[in-house]
């Protein structure tokens, strides 16, 4: 298809970031004295409700059944083989200029965000050592598209003529609800297709990105991925780079955060699971705990994994209505993930970059050089003169053998950093997990949203549907702040802010051939 001449005239409007204002009509800034809730769920999203609800004067109780906080990007102490102690987490995690809501709750123990380190580029290596680089484009769509296409050697100008830019321009037309209608019954692989991109261009430059949701293509539902492209792309108006911790996620958020809400009265019981919720006849809940004693509150956020929060709301009949049961027992869980981390006994080459992304590599999907960027790991390197190098491996086969895995990120690590082929492993770690939610073609509509037929009860998470476009870490913690919004405003009193990127694509609701 021959690429017009002229696009219609863009709206105006759609490059700067959107506010949401929560319970406009609440009138008081704190909650009527006395009230309670309980979190369940020390995660980014019950961490973020329990913030709020704590901010605005309730007693809040957060219940973990882990010994330590965070969830999904939770970070606990270990000790490597000479007893040195060290920050264990579940893999390396990226804080985008766009996660706004996230930055509001680090921003309580790190006003000035000084623990976030920015990362000039996050280059993708592919086959033959191809590279794409994200560094020095403009920060504003429709740009940062044209200048990436333009400098991209993956994408030559003969390949133009064979794209298919009647199904690229819905990126540019993205509407939560038009999008999710026209697309959510199709699989993102489907739609990649259709766009006839040059094998390797698609590789280089969509692989990577679909691949960093965890969800296989296959599995994965074309208007969530059009979401994330909106999202991350094509409707964020502050660049492609992210920032990183520099240090661990304990030291720099999890320990800090607990000081702060303690200072605010909350109680944690971590290491403690709770197995049901059950309504009290003269209001408010009782949560029994495995082997604790119970909590009596007004209020409840469900903040836990999606099989946790299956089997407390299948164990407890009275708390949600049929159709929130059903909603919530239909949830699922996408493939396995696999994070590597190895301490060596020799430094990475001089150059390299603290992350990058990987494809057409086999499993491999990015590798992080924690000792570039991390305290805890340049320390260490510093001492030691080795290095610190973690390898993901997302969306794997359900039979895969753990071993093959090892050998075949190991292979690649080899390839692209031939410096460490003889490199010694002094220590490692090895996760194998599922726990990430799945967001399967035709399962918008039917996955639950903050709020449930309690109005008492709120649920949070990176699984609920939000009205908003938002993904991975800025979504769970967006959730939570949602969620506890929505038990604010049965109170009259004023919730969180909540941010977003432009809700809208560029060319949202024009009559574009071609795009619903």
């Amino acid at each position: 298809m021959r690429l017009p001449l002229e696009l219609p005239k863009l709206p105006t409007g759609r490059f700067s970031r959107e506010r949401l204002t929560p319970s406009p009509r609440a009138r008081r800034p704190r909650a009527p004295e006395g009230l309670s809730a309980a979190v369940v769920g020390g995660g980014l999203a019950g961490m973020a409700a329990a913030t709020v609800l704590a901010e605005r004067g309730l007693r809040v109780t957060v219940l973990e059944r882990e010994p330590f906080l965070g969830g999904r990007v939770a970070g606990w102490r270990e000790h490597l083989a000479d007893g040195e102690p060290f920050d264990m987490e579940r893999g390396f995690h990226a804080f985008f200029r766009q996660y706004y809501n996230l930055r509001a709750l680090l921003r309580r123990v790190d006003p000035r965000l000084e623990r976030l380190r920015r990362l000039e580029d996050y280059p993708i290596l592919g086959p033959g050592g191809s590279v794409e680089s994200f560094s020095h484009l403009p920060a504003l769509p429709p740009f940062n598209l044209i200048g990436l296409v333009r400098r991209s050697a993956s994408l030559r100008l003969g390949d133009l003529r064979h794209i298919d830019f009647r199904s690229g321009l819905a990126m540019l037309a993205f509407d939560m609800e038009r999008t999710y209608a026209t697309f959510d019954h199709r699989d993102a692989r489907e739609y990649l297709d259709s766009l006839h991109f040059p094998p390797h261009a698609r590789r280089m430059l969509f692989n990577v990105f679909s691949h960093s949701f965890f969800n296989p293509e296959e599995e994965m539902s074309a208007a969530e991925l059009l979401m994330m492209f909106h999202f991350y792309f094509m409707g964020n108006p502050e660049g492609l780079v992210f920032d990183v911790l520099d240090e661990s996620f304990s030291a720099a958020l999890w320990h800090p955060l607990r000081r702060y809400l303690e200072e605010r009265q909350v109680r944690f019981r971590l290491g403690q699971s709770v197995t049901t919720v059950a309504p009290r006849g003269e209001g408010g809940f009782r949560l029994q705990v495995e082997d604790g004693e119970p909590v009596e509150a007004d209020a409840v956020v469900l903040a836990t994994s999606v099989p946790a929060l299956q089997r407390i709301v299948s164990d407890s009949p009275g708390l949600l209505d049929a159709g929130g049961r059903a909603k919530i027992s239909a949830l699922a869980l996408t493939s396995p993930f696999a994070v590597w981390r190895l301490w060596l006994d020799r430094p990475t080459a001089p150059g390299r970059h603290p992350f990058v992304g990987t494809t057409g590599l086999g499993v491999i999907d990015n590798i992080s050089l924690y000792h570039l960027f991390e305290g805890e790991s340049r320390r260490w390197a510093a001492r030691t003169g080795g290095s610190v190098v973690e390898l993901h491996a997302y969306g794997l086969p359900l039979e895969a053998d753990e071993e093959a895995v090892r050998r075949e990120l190991l292979g690649a690590l080899h390839q692209l950093y031939p410096e460490l082929r003889d490199a010694r492993t002094l220590e490692e770690r090895f996760l194998y997990r599922r726990d990430c939610p799945s967001f399967a073609p035709g399962s918008f509509r039917e996955r639950p949203t903050v709020e449930t037929s309690s109005p008492r009860v709120a649920l949070a998470g990176d699984f609920v549907r939000l009205p908003i476009p938002t993904a991975l870490m800025e979504r769970a913690t967006t959730s939570g702040f949602m969620a506890a919004n929505h038990l604010l405003a049965g109170w009259d009193t004023q919730g969180e802010e909540i941010w977003s990127v432009p809700r809208t694509g560029l060319l949202a609701g024009l009559p574009l051939p071609g795009v619903a």
